[in-house]
């Protein structure tokens, strides 16, 4: 074990560990365990990406998460099916086939053939899904892309195919109009997402036009609008239910008009100018005559612009006035004109008002290339945009144009075509949310999300408010809606699987893609001699999303007895994105088919950004590539930066690439360190023929305090790890982790070094510590696996070796059950550790937390007297405020030499509760946010009475529990802050306080000689121990140390004072004067060095014997040939050297080492 590097290579040895796995076959080993052992079924949906793109830190944070909670269910006795799935249809895979191959018009895709755009489409959707592996495997996620689903499957697409019917079976599909992005140059509607490629800056025409009401032709709504060619259209206006309305007479034109208060300025726009317009003005201009609410307006008919529409079905609802939210006071006149068939929120406000009615006719009177149809006969023909002009013309001659403007804006054009887009009503197949509203909102109440205020804010805000859902296409790369249908749709069938679908038509198929059904008909049953034809659509990818818990297990076709045992899933994470994507989308499905939420639990996450808080961008590559940071920081470091981030609580989070280095550097490198240590002094004890076992029982028999300390540690972050995971919240979990690994290593392992390294002259002692470390280490390595998994596994190989169950690994027993840790081959196929509540001890933590109190502001004190910690302080004191008898016990009893060693203190008193006021004054401070409601303007005196409290009074109040100032009652323990301040006399006393003012520490910081010579002792005993380091020495190499100096003799004073202090450190041995080192002695290393202001050389060498004053000198070159490391105590030695005979005894004639030649002949007094 000797051989653990010094300096370790994260990286590296993941990607060691990375080809073992693979060798080894880990991932479907841990799986195949779980399944022999029959351990219980987890369910986990992982959302499908498109493989279109290379993953980023979305794709990796998100798979993290989700791999942190599966390895967790895994180790914690649950078998979870992991399993791969591509997004494989859809807008991206379209849009990059369109730019290669040029395609601008849906009719080239027709020319071409769908067979060919399809196939050329499906050639791509899986090009990165090697990429995808290599880094999803490198992050240590495992996932299963072997048995993966592919959306463009026959069998998901026929599961789809199976949910569809079902909706529609339950009336829960009909056809209406979705407003939609639409390119009048390529004849087609666009996405969202296309619609968004590219805006330009354009001028189009600002018109506000008039409305006269049918009960008062004198007066009329006005409306303003930068789309003059929808008003042909218009067949409502629409204000705001609680803003303020005022008619106005209009000077000049001696017209009434209505609008909102607030909008005046719309018609006369000097009122916007704050340096022309005074208030006086307004007489000149208007007169308000009326005033009222959005909400009086409702309901008001008024007089249409054209009526072109007067004869339609439902023209008795139109020209009326609505209401809803969406109406603002921010531009325009505060009513908005409604054209329901080209604007979304016109289109929702009149099916909400009943102007139209759901999957209804609506005034549509433009055509797929934008232009104008035979409705509108004044500008027939025209493109809608060219149309402008002339109906403005016909406007202002029916005396109804009240303004007209230009508005530079930035506007959408078509990406293909680079022409203005239009939005339109475009009719589209639809499920019926808002039938099953009330089920989806009561099933996401049985949910658990993490955190729950996106379940219960943005999520349920958008639950309640779901609209019916557009499920349908005009694309071709995706699946099919299966509707077939006659052609005036007088007839419409849906089917729900292949065999379906050959039952009706004859025609059995084994692909679902457009170019293999679309020309499959159905004889018509209604109609015999007819045929149904299917519709032209395919779905929206969304669908096949919301449809993958079925169609991943070609549900119901295969597997329909353990998708049924298993739904819904126990868990599923995506980002905060998906609120109104993928978590929409299955709460919507399974509620219409089960009437069942999708999943249980389910994890949030924020937004990854680039360090500036911007959205991290390829083009600007302002962040650093996920795969240089893996290779250069590791990927757990990257795992747990992430998981120790806002982001897991879906948050935003400002990637660093420093953040990533400093989980390397605060958390793993200690981590390792104190591993590294355990196996060294492991090996140690096994080289002297103690072999290291480790046992459980020591470790709980252990009375060490710092050992029941790190015992009771663990055992509260193995419970609160199983409590926190079981709630989902990875967020809480990896600060205590974080914060755990810092205790060990920095307070724990420092604590005990010399009594690890067995210098204490205590081997059972020794013992009993290293079997506490190697307890706690493999511990929190096991806890630890599923968060780092793979420096848990590096961990875990060198610890196994040691448990005797290690021999039972061979000949395939590693990867067998039962595990063990030791005999399983991998720290994954074992089972987190559950708690072990009589080692837990809530004394012994709250005593050690005080100690590191303590430690820290003796520390500070040393810091503001500027005391270095190798020159000892003679006293230090603990004032603490209402500490537990506990904690005194321990801090007087078994920690105080902890405290000692750590402040390089004599002496360590303990103020009982008596005396502390001889030590500091107790103050007191209000809370301010609370008390200030309380006293309002008396706050001030009540400070006064509060701060200016003697501490005897401070003291009482806090007994008490309250305190009555200026007649009012307040609670000491809530709603005031006590704190300690040392106050005793003396410049030979520094101090400082905690921040809760709780913990008081004070130093004497008197200096005499005995303490400086401390000092210096410490310094030599630090210059030595790095010689020694310098010499790659072993901690139980022996060496001989010698010192040379001036005259000033200060270090052979420091070590004259010394001396038990330096046989303590170095076994027995104690640094002598050069003047004595044996003249044969071998120098290992020597340096000049500064101890008490005077030049020091120091000199580290190879144990020799020491002999007698004036021994022959043959005998003496004999004696300096010999080892004394292999020579016993009061040996006898002859030798002949040119035919004389000599005989030495050891301790007569020579000694062992230098120490024991000066002891036995008392040559110096102080030794």
């Amino acid at each position: 074990m000797s051989y653990l590097p010094q300096k370790f290579d994260f990286p590296k040895t993941e990607e060691e560990i990375c080809g073992k796995w693979a060798t080894e076959s880990t991932f479907k080993t841990q799986d195949r365990l779980g399944e022999e052992r029959g351990d219980e079924e987890y369910t986990f949906y992982d959302g499908p990406p498109f493989a279109t793109g290379l993953p980023h830190y979305g794709h990796i944070l998100a798979g993290t998460i989700k791999d942190v909670v599966t390895r967790y269910a895994v180790m914690t006795g649950k078998r979870v099916e992991r399993r791969a799935g591509w997004d494989c249809h859809g807008l991206p895979v379209e849009y990059e086939i369109d730019q290669k191959l040029n395609i601008t018009h849906r009719d080239q895709v027709l020319e071409m053939g769908i067979d060919k755009y399809n196939a050329t489409c499906r050639s791509i959707v899986t090009r990165y899904t090697k990429e995808w592996e290599s880094t999803v495997t490198r992050l240590g996620r495992w996932i299963d892309f072997e048995n993966d689903y592919k959306t463009m499957d026959p069998s998901f697409m026929e599961s789809v195919w199976w949910v569809f019917k079902q909706l529609f079976n339950k009336n829960l599909v009909y056809q209406g109009y979705k407003v939609m992005p639409f390119s009048t140059a390529c004849g087609t509607p666009l996405s969202n997402f296309e619609a968004g490629l590219n805006y330009k800056d354009v001028r189009d025409p600002a018109v506000v036009v008039q409305f006269p009401l049918l009960d008062d032709l004198t007066t009329s709504f006005i409306a303003w609008t930068t789309t003059p060619w929808t008003l042909p259209s218009n067949i409502a206006l629409c204000v705001h239910d609680t803003m303020e309305y005022v008619k106005i007479l209009d000077v000049k034109s001696g017209k009434f008009f209505i609008l909102a208060k607030g909008r005046i300025s719309q018609l006369y726009p000097i009122m916007n100018n704050k340096k022309k317009w005074k208030p006086e003005m307004a007489k000149d201009l208007y007169e308000i005559k009326d005033n009222y609410t959005g909400k009086d307006l409702v309901g008001k008919k008024y007089q249409p612009m054209f009526d072109f529409f007067k004869d339609d079905v439902n023209a008795a609802e139109y020209w009326r006035v609505l209401s809803d939210n969406y109406v603002t006071d921010d531009a325009g006149t505060g009513i908005v004109h409604q054209a329901p068939a080209f604007g979304e929120d016109d289109y929702r406000v009149c099916l909400k008002h009943g102007v139209i009615q759901k999957g209804g006719d609506l005034p549509c009177p433009v055509d797929s290339n934008g232009l104008f149809t035979d409705e509108i006969p004044p500008v027939k023909g025209l493109h809608v945009k060219d149309a402008d002009t002339k109906l403005i013309a016909l406007i202002k001659a029916k005396d109804r144009l009240v303004q007209k403007d230009n508005l530079d804006h930035s506007y959408p054009f078509c990406w293909r075509s680079d022409t203005p887009l239009i939005y339109k009503a475009v009719p589209s197949w639809f499920v019926r949310v808002e039938d099953i509203r009330d089920k989806i909102v009561a099933n996401n109440a049985k949910t658990y999300w993490v955190p729950n205020n996106v379940k219960e804010g943005r999520f349920h805000n958008w639950l309640k408010d779901a609209r019916d859902w557009a499920v349908s296409r005009n694309r071709f790369w995706g699946t099919p809606i299966p509707i077939w249908a006659s052609e005036d749709m007088s007839e419409v069938i849906c089917i729900g699987s292949i065999d379906e679908l050959a039952e009706l038509s004859g025609v059995r198929v084994d692909d679902l893609h457009r170019e293999t059904i679309d020309d499959i008909t159905i004889p018509s049953k209604k109609n015999p001699g007819t045929v149904l034809k299917r519709i032209d659509e395919v779905f929206d990818c969304w669908f096949e999303s919301g449809s993958m818990p079925y169609a991943q297990k070609h549900y119901p076709f295969e597997n329909k007895e353990k998708f049924e045992k298993s739904f819904p899933a126990n868990f599923i994470a995506e980002g905060l994105d998906q609120t109104r994507g993928w978590f929409y989308t299955l709460m919507v499905l399974s509620t219409a088919l089960f009437d069942k939420p999708a999943f249980q639990n389910l994890i949030v996450n924020g937004m990854v950004l680039a360090s500036n808080g911007k959205k991290m961008s390829k083009r600007l590559k302002n962040y650093p590539d996920p795969v240089v940071v893996i290779n250069k920081h590791g990927a757990d470091a990257l795992r747990m930066y992430l998981i120790n981030s806002p982001v897991v609580r879906a948050e935003s989070l400002k990637f660093q690439e420093s953040g990533v280095l400093g989980v390397v550097k605060e958390v793993f490198l200690p981590w390792y360190n104190a591993f590294r240590f355990l196996l060294q002094n492991v090996e140690r004890r096994n080289a002297t023929g103690n072999t290291f076992v480790p046992s459980v029982e020591k470790v709980s028999a252990s009375t060490n305090p710092t050992d029941v300390w790190i015992s009771a540690a663990t055992q509260g972050l193995i419970k609160y790890v199983h409590e926190e995971m079981g709630a989902y919240r990875l967020y809480t979990v990896m600060p205590a982790l974080v914060l755990y690994v810092t205790q060990l290593t920095n307070w724990y392992v420092r604590l005990n070094r010399d009594r690890l390294k067995g210098m204490e002259d205590d081997d059972a002692d020794a013992e009993t510590g290293l079997q506490v470390l190697y307890n706690v280490l493999l511990d929190v390595t096991i806890t630890m696996a599923p968060f780092t998994p793979f420096i848990t596994e590096y961990f875990y190989q060198h610890l196994r070796k040691m448990q005797p169950s290690y021999v039972e690994a061979a000949n395939g027993g590693g990867s067998s059950n039962p595990v063990l840790p030791g005999k399983s081959d991998s720290v994954h196929y074992l089972t987190l550790p559950t708690y072990d509540s009589s080692r837990l001890n809530q004394d012994a933590l709250d005593a050690m937390k005080i100690l590191q109190s303590v430690v820290e502001l003796g520390r500070n004190v040393r810091e503001k007297r500027e005391i270095n910690l190798k020159t000892p302080v003679g006293n230090v004191a603990v004032i603490l405020h209402n500490p537990s008898a506990n904690a005194i016990k321990a801090l007087t009893g078994p920690l105080k030499n902890y405290i000692l060693s750590e402040l390089n203190a004599w002496d360590l008193t303990v103020v009982p509760n008596e005396e502390v006021h001889e030590w500091v004054k107790m103050s007191l401070v209000p809370d301010f946010k609370v008390l200030g409601k309380k006293f309002g303007k008396k706050m001030k005196v009540a400070k006064d009475i509060i701060t200016k409290m003697s501490h005897a009074e401070a003291l009482a109040s806090i007994e008490k529990g309250s305190l009555e100032v200026e007649g009012v009652t307040i609670n000491t323990k809530t709603e005031i802050v006590s704190k300690l301040a040392f106050s005793r006399d003396g410049d030979n006393w520094e101090s400082a306080s905690s921040a809760d003012g709780g913990c008081v520490v004070a130093v004497d910081c008197t200096q005499d000689e005995a303490i400086l010579s401390s000092g210096m002792a410490r310094e030599l005993i630090t210059y030595i121990q790095k010689l020694r380091k310098s010499a790659k020495l072993e901690m139980q190499d022996v060496i001989e140390a010698f010192f040379d100096e001036d005259a000033t003799g200060v270090a052979e004073k420091a070590v004259a004072m010394n001396v038990s202090l330096f046989r303590t450190k170095f076994k027995g041995s104690v640094p002598l004067p050069k003047r004595f080192a044996p003249k044969w002695s071998v120098v290992l290393g020597s340096d000049v060095v500064e101890i008490g202001g005077s030049k020091v050389e120091v000199s580290i060498c190879r144990p020799a014997i020491a002999v007698k004053d004036g021994l022959d000198a043959d005998a003496c070159a004999f004696l300096g040939t010999v080892d004394p490391l292999s020579t016993e105590t009061g040996v006898k030695m002859q030798c002949s050297i040119d035919g004389v005979g000599h005989s030495m005894k050891e301790g007569e004639d020579f000694w062992l080492n230098t120490v024991s030649k000066l002891e036995a002949t008392k040559t110096l007094s102080w030794l």
